[in-house]
């Protein structure tokens, strides 16, 4: 139900989605039978296609041309659908959005040629377009990115590290995809300087928001409804913001640290669930993204008035209210 919410807010640009949609399928194309499977296997696994989208909505702001914007667009999908694969063989993931990983159905090197693979594939469909700001702050993006997962992996099962490393975590996993996503539409339609600062505003406050819920919903989702074990975070080792409120807790410090050390029984998971749930964690990690919210919501306002503010405006609200 949410995800056809969602989808309805994409109504008036579903011709763009559509031709962007085909131009990932042709661009994990292989004459490797064994990639092409696992690119594609990847592709077809669904998602919310945010990036594309905010592509799209920032590049109404400026002089719009569906052939530029899909290059553009479908780079920063595949940045993203390749830093998923390399996620999943460093949590060593079996499960994602319901389907097996690439690594659960092959194995962790067909898993990071896959990945690998789709990296040079963004920067192949990216590199005909002829504004070097556009290559430089892809670049930039690929650089902070990879800095994100080396960083992840230095915090795994760290219970010392804090809510500012956290901060700085998301911000490099989700946040700043989605700030490039509005800054580089808006850049490759030639809007104006300040239309693109607040375009790329906008997308870090809506992802620093879009992250937490997704960190949210990891804890007061069921296993159906995530794809994938409900807590899968902690178990994997990865500490997030509803967690830094009670990590100091000596009841809840047992579950953490049996999770940390893998030896946590699916009871036990029950039980860390519902304790994390009736903590106050939740409301209050859900007020910080409330105030990211705002504060992005903030950075549109004076942008002229059309679809594609009221798209942003309705995707902003969705990511607040969302439940999947």
């Amino acid at each position: 139900m949410e995800k056809m919410k969602l989808m309805a807010l994409y109504t008036h640009f579903r011709k763009d989605l559509n031709y962007i949609e085909k131009e990932l399928e042709r661009s994990v194309d292989s004459s490797s039978p064994i990639i092409r499977q696992a690119s594609l296997l990847l592709l077809r696994a669904g998602g919310k296609r945010i990036r594309p989208i905010f592509v799209i909505l920032a590049s109404k702001f400026g002089k719009y041309s569906l052939e530029e914007v899909g290059k553009v667009a479908v780079s920063l999908e595949l940045v993203h659908m390749g830093s998923l694969v390399h996620d999943d063989v460093i949590d060593d993931s079996d499960m994602r959005r319901g389907f097996k990983t690439v690594k659960a159905r092959w194995d962790n090197r067909i898993a990071m040629y896959t990945g690998d693979f789709i990296f040079s594939r963004a920067l192949t469909s990216i590199g005909e377009i002829e504004i070097p700001e556009v290559h430089q702050l892809l670049a930039e993006t690929m650089l902070e990115i990879c800095k994100g997962e080396i960083i992840q992996i230095d915090y795994q099962r760290k219970p010392e590290q804090t809510v500012r490393d956290y901060l700085r975590r998301i911000k490099r996993k989700t946040a700043l995809l989605l700030s490039s996503s509005c800054e580089l539409g808006a850049l490759v339609s030639g809007a104006d300087q300040a239309t693109v600062r607040r375009l790329r505003r906008f997308g870090y406050f809506a992802g620093m928001a879009f992250q937490i819920i997704d960190d949210i919903l990891d804890i007061t989702s069921t296993d159906e409804e995530l794809g994938k074990p409900a807590g899968s975070d902690l178990l994997n080792g990865h500490l997030t913001l509803p967690i830094f409120y009670i990590k100091e807790d000596p009841s809840f410090q047992f579950y953490m640290e049996r999770s940390f050390d893998g030896t946590l029984t699916e009871q036990e998971r029950d039980q860390m669930l519902t304790y994390i749930r009736r903590s106050g964690g939740i409301e209050k990690a859900q007020a910080v993204s409330d105030l990211y919210l705002q504060k992005a919501l903030r950075e549109i306002e004076s942008l002229p008035d059309g679809e594609a503010k009221k798209a942003f405006e309705q995707i902003a609200a969705f990511i607040g209210k969302r439940n999947y």
